[in-house]
This record gives structure tokens, sequence and C-alpha cells, in this order.
């Protein structure tokens, strides 16, 4: 996902990223309560956002919103209106819980954006955010 962002960085300077992770339903979770899912989800961020400024990428906000990845990226764009396209980062097909739900296409059909899909290398390299 690295890669893909400080390529849209060099298209356009101006660019920003807003790191926004969904607080992972407690079902989805193998030790967490639904309580824990929002605490767990912002470690998770801050790790990820922790991990994108040491690949020289700065997020302009890390945000933690609905367990849904699609609620949370059409709320955040409902708040946020000023947008210029989603990336969305899932875990490769077969392990992806993501693609299983189809979120890519969900969200082209939903906004009015260009949604570029991105697959985590490894375990180390992203986020499912």
């Amino acid at each position: 996902m690295v890669r893909e962002l400080r390529r849209l960085a060099a298209d356009d300077r101006a660019a920003e990223f807003v790191l926004l992770v969904p607080a992972t339903a407690a079902q989805h979770l193998r030790l967490a309560s639904a309580g824990e899912s929002y605490e767990l989800a912002r470690d998770a961020a801050d790790r990820a956002a922790t991990l994108l400024r040491a690949q020289g990428v700065e997020p302009a906000a890390v945000r933690v919103r609905d367990p849904n990845p699609v609620v949370a990226a059409t709320a955040e764009l409902s708040e946020h209106p000023d947008y210029d396209a989603v990336v969305v980062s899932t875990f490769p097909a077969g392990i992806s819980r993501w693609l299983r739900m189809d979120v890519v296409s969900r969200l082209e059909r939903v906004t009015d954006l260009p949604v570029l899909h991105v697959v985590a290398e490894d375990e180390h390299a992203d986020t499912e955010a």
C-alpha cells in the first residue's frame, strides 16, 4: 500500500491521505469483547500510522469508525466530502474478509469517486482498513 500512496503523492504533490480503520466487530476477533473492538482498532490504526510514517507517508488524519468498512467509508465521505479517491487495502484473496464482503465493488457503487484496491504484500506491510 505504501508504494501506491507514494505513487499517488508523486502524481499530486498536494495529495493528503487519511487512514481510516473500521472497528472490527467483536464476533470477528478471537479474544475481544464488543467494548474492546474500538480500542483494538485504535491500536491497529496507531501502529499502521507509525509504519506509514516510517515509510515516508504522513497521514493527514487517523480515524476509527464503524465496524462495517463500507459504512465507515461512506460516513467519512459524508462528513468530509473533499476526497478525490478511495484507496482500499485488503489482505490477499482467500483470507480477506473484505473481499468476501465485496467491499471494493460496493464502495464503487455507493461513491462517485475512483476506488483503488491494493493488496497487502505481507502482514507487516499493511492493515486491512
